[in-house]
């Protein structure tokens, strides 16, 4: 049952508040009007969670949007993710509630870069494999040879990626060091990082585990090597949801990635309790809510209507979508 509250919708910048309740009921006749499939991540506020047809996280999704049938999708997520869902469904319109719904790792890597460093490498006699996290553009994966989430990225430089190989893995730093030591395979790291993985606060982490002594800490890999070391389990965003509800005995759990998992973890394992890691503004050493994504805080109820309602934001076939398209399919979906 969906519980009726008039709550302002966070990140809006019209002023003007709806009432979540018949927002989602006008998206659910909006979803049979216009033939579409809603696909959210689990790092999108909980509401919007529950109005889609399909959560998860970047590899469920992947998957999922080859499923749809509908004509239209509208990914409620990130500009890369929506890009994805584009490449693997040429023939249908992909919708972004908010263009503007960014990436920080995303960024930290531009095409033009990339591709100048894989020159430079190999003209120095480095015979490279380029690894990239799904955290990416389409023209950055179009550069690649393996595209990896954290749901499978172990197995892809284990098994897939040849030993005799240099690996180049982007954009993200600290994913990267997480492989290095589960795989032993030495990478040559690009200098990226996800901006609410980076500001989990070590010292309030501890705190937070003293003012809960019997506590389980689990982290993503995407957060940097302090907060891993202190973790009782690190696994990317379907791990995670895996390993709580494998534990029956009620636990408290200190939860260090994003604040919006715990909608997902608790829907799957209401017996435990589920703390957010607080981070730190690294400019004045202030605890704050920053383990909030700002990119992904962009996808309201009111967006994903509006984008319903108008067909747009759009997602645009891009010449460089054939290629990236060939290995995303490799990498994801065989």
């Amino acid at each position: 049952m969906r519980e009726n509250n008039l709550l302002p919708i966070a990140g809006e910048e019209t002023g003007i508040y709806e009432d979540p309740l018949d927002l989602m009921d006008e998206i659910d006749r909006l979803k049979v009007a216009k033939d579409a499939t809603i696909l959210a991540h689990y790092y999108v506020d909980g509401e919007v969670q529950d109005i889609a047809d399909f959560t998860g996280d970047s590899l469920q999704l992947a998957r999922d949007a080859v499923n749809v049938t509908t004509s239209t999708i509208v990914f409620a997520g990130v500009h890369f993710m929506a890009e994805t869902a584009k490449m693997l469904n040429p023939e249908k319109t992909v919708l972004l509630p908010d263009l503007q719904a960014g990436c920080s790792l995303s960024e930290s890597c531009p095409a033009d870069k990339l591709a100048a460093y894989q020159a430079d490498l190999r003209a120095k006699g480095h015979d490279i494999v380029t690894v990239a996290y799904i955290n990416t553009s389409a023209a950055v994966k179009s550069l690649c040879d393996w595209i990896v989430t954290s749901g499978n990225a172990r197995d892809v430089v284990e098994n897939r990626v040849p030993k005799d190989k240099e690996i180049l893995f982007v954009p993200d730093q600290h994913l990267g060091r997480y492989l290095m030591e589960v795989t032993g395979r030495e990478m040559i790291l690009w200098p990226g990082s996800c901006m609410v993985h980076e500001v989990f606060s070590l010292q309030d982490l501890i705190r937070a585990k003293k003012n809960n002594p019997e506590s389980l800490v689990i982290s993503h890999p995407e957060c940097p090597q302090n907060i891993l070391d202190v973790s009782d389990f690190v696994g990317g965003t379907e791990k995670m949801r895996q390993h709580v509800a494998s534990i029956q005995e009620p636990k408290t759990f200190l939860v260090a990635t994003e604040a919006n998992m715990i909608h997902p973890l608790e829907a799957i394992a209401p017996q435990h309790e589920f703390i957010p890691v607080p981070g730190i503004m690294t400019d004045t050493g202030e605890t704050c809510a920053c383990n909030r994504c700002p990119h992904m805080a962009r996808n309201t109820l009111q967006k994903v209507r509006d984008c319903l309602k108008r067909g747009k934001p759009e997602i645009l076939w891009q010449p460089y979508f054939d290629k990236a398209k060939e290995v995303v399919s490799r990498s994801l979906l065989q």
